[in-house]
């Protein structure tokens, strides 16, 4: 009688690597393909290269785009893309207990996704000097792939997006997933947006193309401590980068779950999709969708050329929010293990109530009519010493969709309370990007901040 075959059990995790990650994060110099220093020149290389130019156009310029009959929403002829809706928010707890606003609805979900390769014993990562019509600079860092199912299923009948394969058929040509998990966009503008975040190992050949350069994750991290020149895309995904176990922390990790779970459970957040004709406290002018006060964000159309993108022109509208953002981790060693201060925040585009944050995220000059107490902690980013500033740069958000959306990003070490208040817990690295692996855990943001540490460019450790 034929004894039937057993299938061949793998072993669940890889643990070599957080070590060959690690590896790639060390080498800055000798080992790597391209040299750190050439990066901004090639960077400015591609830039002058391509016809690239935004303007700003009144909402009858847009092509395309109109504001449909009975609800006023911004929608595309094609129905597909994205719409601009009214979002109506009740949380009944913080400083604003409900609202109304313009939101960005995207249901579709995007790829963003690095393609690693080894190259003499060190992982490279393939990055793409690309165009985003909302970055200051407009060309910044991005990932191999950065592409929303309109734009890689040719909706635009543009030309095909790069590399696409080796994220849509993993398992192919010598590729493996190394990471893979659906993360949130901005939930303050976003209405339940996510993103497919990947990592792909090839051994195969990869064909080279001009504005693309393999680079190691510690000349990301050399990068990563320069003004806009890696862009949000590539942030989130380098925040998936497997890591080993850290050592202990404040709280057990099953501790960490339960507080988040109860942060969940406890907020009771009432958030729904509104005719954007409807949304109280915004007017619609000729150039604008803006708030009442001169607060938070406009929402603008602009006419876009592009001779690098799989469209070489387009118009659309963008966000521009009013001000500069902040969004800052506090950093403490409690028994000589380094901790960060996370905060569950309500977001009202989030697909859950809350997810983690950093300590500090907002844009002060939002808030100068709130009370001291409305924002924790702000204050200590704010005027804290040079000597206690362990990271400071400005990063651009998601160019697709944000014009002049810029950040603050701040590591900075203060002796903060061990016991925070409500909303806050101190949580190691490792426990958050042990986080990472699954989604709508912790927010743009946060994961902004924990890419300089998967990179290398802050050391956390004295």
């Amino acid at each position: 009688m034929a004894t039937a075959t057993l299938p061949l059990l793998r072993e669940r995790v890889d643990r070599a690597l957080p070590d060959r990650f690690a590896r790639s994060a060390a080498v800055t110099g000798a080992g790597a393909r391209t040299r750190t220093a050439d990066v901004l020149g090639w960077l400015e290389e591609r830039r002058r290269a391509h016809r690239f130019g935004v303007r700003r156009i009144p909402f009858t310029g847009l092509e395309g785009w109109s504001f449909a009959a009975g609800t006023g929403n911004l929608v595309h002829r094609s129905g597909r893309f994205f719409t601009v809706e009214g979002l109506r928010v009740t949380t009944g707890t913080g400083p604003y207990p409900s609202w109304q606003q313009p939101v960005i609805r995207q249901p579709e979900v995007g790829i963003l996704g690095i393609l690693a390769k080894e190259f003499d014993g060190v992982l490279h990562f393939l990055m793409q000097a690309k165009m985003e019509p909302g970055n200051p600079n407009l060309l910044q860092l991005s990932p191999t792939v950065q592409a929303t199912r309109s734009n890689y299923t040719k909706v635009h009948r543009g030309a095909d997006v790069r590399y696409l394969d080796h994220f849509l058929r993993p398992g192919r040509n010598g590729d493996r997933v190394v990471a893979d998990s659906l993360q949130s966009e901005h939930g303050a503008w976003f209405f339940r947006k996510s993103n497919r975040n990947m990592i792909v190992e090839t051994s195969g050949e990869v064909p080279g193309h001009e504005d693309f350069r393999w680079l190691t994750l510690g000349q990301l991290g050399e990068l990563l401590r320069l003004d806009n020149v890696v862009n949000m895309d590539t942030r989130t995904v380098l925040a998936c980068v497997p890591g080993a176990g850290g050592p202990g922390a404040l709280h057990s990790d099953t501790e960490l779950l339960s507080w988040f779970t109860a942060e969940r459970a406890r907020h009771d957040v009432d958030a729904g999709l509104v005719p954007l004709d409807r949304v109280a406290g915004w007017r619609r002018g000729s150039f604008d969708i803006a708030h009442e006060e001169g607060r938070f964000f406009t929402v603008v159309a602009v006419s876009v050329d592009a001779g690098s993108r799989e469209v070489t022109g387009w118009t659309q509208p963008l966000i521009e929010p009013v001000g500069r953002g902040v969004a800052a981790f506090l950093t403490r060693s409690i028994g000589g293990v380094p901790h960060l201060l996370a905060h569950a925040r309500v977001e009202g585009g989030f697909l859950d109530t809350v997810e983690l944050g950093p300590t500090v995220q907002c844009v002060p000059e939002n808030h100068t009519h709130l009370p001291a107490d409305a924002l924790p902690f702000l204050d200590t980013v704010l005027r804290a010493d040079p000597s206690q500033v362990r990271y400071s740069a400005v990063h651009s958000e998601e160019g697709g969709r944000f014009l002049n959306a810029e950040s603050q990003y701040l590591i900075v070490e203060a002796d903060a309370p061990l016991d925070p208040p409500p909303g806050y817990r101190w949580c190691t690295p490792s426990q958050l990007l042990s986080l990472t692996r699954h989604g709508h855990y912790l927010n743009v943001q946060a994961r902004s901040l924990l890419a300089l540490l998967t990179s290398g460019a802050v050391r956390l450790e004295r």
